[in-house]
């Protein structure tokens, strides 16, 4: 029997996950932007702006402190179980990483994720999230 495969599966759905989160938060801004903008009430729901909020600046503290987001170390780690190279294997795997993995300086994605955050701050007072119920 071949052990990597569920190894190998995890991983590529650990990458999914991971995609989704970034899917999410990018996505999630937009929709907060617009939303408000044509006044759709759900996009102010506290704790969807809660966990948006929270998934965006825990990227953007990972970076200032040199920390590998925990989902890309897992990832990580079951392709060395499943004896895969890392970031490359099924068509999933492929397709997802090319969305998440670029080869920029370091300081590039520090800026980007700061700025990213920022925005995503302001908007908490743009258009502030409905109280908490």
């Amino acid at each position: 029997m071949d052990t990597s495969l569920p190894y190998q599966l995890l991983a590529d759905l650990v990458l999914a996950l991971h995609s989704g989160v970034v899917i999410f938060i990018v996505l999630g801004t937009v929709f907060i932007i617009v939303g408000n903008l044509r006044r759709w009430r759900w996009v102010n729901h506290f704790w969807l702006r809660f966990v948006h909020l929270a998934g965006m600046l825990s990227v953007a503290i990972g970076t200032w402190l040199d920390i590998t987001c925990p989902l890309t170390d897992l990832e990580r780690w079951l392709r060395i179980r499943a004896d895969a190279e890392t970031y490359s294997g099924s068509f999933i795997e492929y397709w997802l990483q090319q969305l998440l993995f670029y080869d920029f300086a370091p300081w590039m994605f520090v800026l980007t994720y700061t700025l990213f955050g920022l925005l995503i701050l302001a908007l908490w007072w743009i258009f502030p999230p409905n109280k908490k119920r």
